[in-house]
């Protein structure tokens, strides 16, 4: 009997800079930064996380994030890379990491990965979250941070569930972005799309694609509650999601403090998994 090659033999190890690739699990409140992606002025996530690193391991280290979070938005699953040197274990980088980031950022996991990994373009999936406030106490310093207050005029939830119905397919979503991917194109597989219950005063949304177009979740939002407001016909929602052609335009975008990156997918395989072993940690 031949012996199976195993796979985890041909796990990379090092990069061939010689450093170790982690991945990162992050969580962070949007509201002081202005987004992920790091500016020549101003507080950002990514900006943050680099300069961290910079002075744990004496040396720049890029960051590359799974997508590229707007001004307030948040996350509790957003997925970024880092080389960093063979020192480091995902422990202790983990533990370093939540000692000196601002508060308002938190690494849950570190994880060595593949120096092939890439967390964007490994990336077949993403869930992101919207967080609708519908009850008075949405108004407090403790919610309405995180959700979009509309309690002085709540839409039906019912209504909002069937606009929702009608977002998953793959379809274009232009009429759905502030700008689009001309080198990607308009069209998204949205595998599901629903209002679901939250732990607060109110419902939310959550929505599952393959890809995204810029601020595609909020322009969502924000036309299924106008909908749901009645407001506007649910047959413009449909036009909107099925006639690249129309002249109707949106809703304005649901406001950002509402929305949260929540979890990305990627193939096993991207990861280093091994059906009978983990990878160090």
């Amino acid at each position: 009997m031949l012996d199976t090659p195993d796979p985890w033999s041909t796990f990379p190890r090092v990069t061939a800079s010689g450093l170790r690739r982690f991945r990162l699990i992050v969580h962070y409140d949007g509201f002081p930064f202005l987004g992920w992606q790091r500016q020549k002025e101003g507080m950002t996530v990514q900006g943050e996380l680099e300069r961290v690193l910079d002075r744990l391991t004496g040396a720049r280290r890029r960051v590359t994030g799974a997508g590229r979070t707007d001004r307030g938005v948040h996350a509790v699953g957003q997925v970024a890379s880092v080389e960093v040197p063979q020192r480091w274990s995902a422990a202790t980088l983990r533990t370093a990491l939540n000692a000196i980031l601002p508060s308002e950022i938190w690494i849950e996991e570190a994880r060595r990965v593949p120096a092939h990994f890439h967390p964007r373009n490994d990336a077949v999936a993403r869930t992101y979250e919207y967080r609708l406030g519908l009850e008075p106490l949405a108004a407090s310093p403790m919610f309405s941070r995180w959700c979009w207050d509309i309690s002085r005029d709540p839409p039906q939830p019912a209504n909002l569930e069937l606009a929702a119905a009608h977002i998953p397919g793959e379809r274009s979503f232009g009429s759905f972005a502030k700008s689009g991917q001309p080198h990607l194109g308009e069209r998204c597989r949205v595998a599901s799309a629903r209002w679901e219950s939250w732990d607060g005063p109110g419902i939310l949304f959550r929505i599952t694609a393959n890809r995204y177009l810029h601020r595609m979740v909020r322009y969502l939002v924000g036309t299924m509650v106008d909908v749901a407001r009645g407001r506007r016909p649910l047959q413009e929602l449909d036009e909107l999601l099925n006639d690249s052609g129309t002249s109707l335009t949106t809703s304005p975008p649901a406001p950002p403090q509402g929305l949260f990156l929540f979890r990305v997918e990627y193939p096993p395989e991207r990861l280093g998994d091994h059906p009978d072993r983990d990878p160090e940690r």
